[in-house]
């Protein structure tokens, strides 16, 4: 059995969002990430093979789709994306921690 605390043993980095796996089983990843202002890569967009579901547990964040649309994303807020649907994250909150818990599936 694995436990552990959510808001727990976050590691400062400038550089890198923290990703912890909390869970792998045949169809599902469950993941922690923990940004604080990180983006992503401004060469390319997610497009995955799965779908997602994102819960911001802290901090505040914001998704852009590849049609254009945004969606800006607060404490307590959740999504899904499903699966082919190109996006990314152009913001995080630089001043604190943004905790995402990720479902992949």
């Amino acid at each position: 059995m694995k436990t552990g605390n959510i808001f727990e043993a976050i590691v400062q980095s400038a550089d890198d969002e923290l990703v912890d796996l909390l869970l792998q089983h045949e169809k599902i990843t469950i993941q922690r990430i923990v940004s604080r202002g990180h983006v992503s890569p401004a060469t390319g967009w997610y497009d995955q093979d799965h779908d997602e579901w994102v819960l911001l547990l802290a901090g505040a964040a914001v998704i852009m789709f590849d049609s254009g649309k945004q969606r800006q994303l607060e404490k307590g807020d959740y999504m899904n994306i499903p699966a082919h649907t190109r996006h990314r994250v152009t913001w995080t909150d630089p001043e604190t921690e943004t905790i995402w818990l990720a479902i992949h599936y």
